[in-house]
């Protein structure tokens, strides 16, 4: 008879579900390529803020990569958030994740955001 899964192990598995594995282009800091896992379930809408993945937990609203970084590395200080190292709002993978404070997070956007232009004619 098998074991029943672990809280841990269950919403490891309630999220893997909603993931699809896609190479995006990013490249790790050793240089490998590393592919994001993208969330294909519901997100935070088209908004200001929008595109971040969500899901139902325990009644709650959650955001998705805060419950997969919390569910695997433990809890996030009061005065840090996490940035998206791949720049993709849907990715929950946590080695594609950084805490950071809210600051940091904000001069890294701000600079994707000025190469970005910068690339476009």
């Amino acid at each position: 008879m098998n074991a029943p899964l672990s809280r841990r192990e269950a919403i490891r598995a309630r999220i893997m579900v909603c993931v699809e594995i896609v190479d995006t282009g990013y490249v790790d800091a050793s240089g490998q390529p590393s592919p994001c896992h993208i969330w294909t379930g519901p997100d935070s809408g088209s908004g200001r803020d929008g595109g971040y993945p969500r899901m139902s937990l325990d009644g709650q609203t959650v955001a998705v990569h805060i419950v997969n970084w919390t569910n695997e590395h433990g809890f996030i200080p009061g005065k840090k958030q996490l940035d998206h190292l791949c720049r993709t709002r849907r990715c929950i993978r946590d080695d594609h994740l950084e805490m950071v404070t809210h600051k940091q997070n904000q001069k890294r956007r701000d600079q994707a955001l000025k190469t970005r232009r910068q690339a476009c004619p």
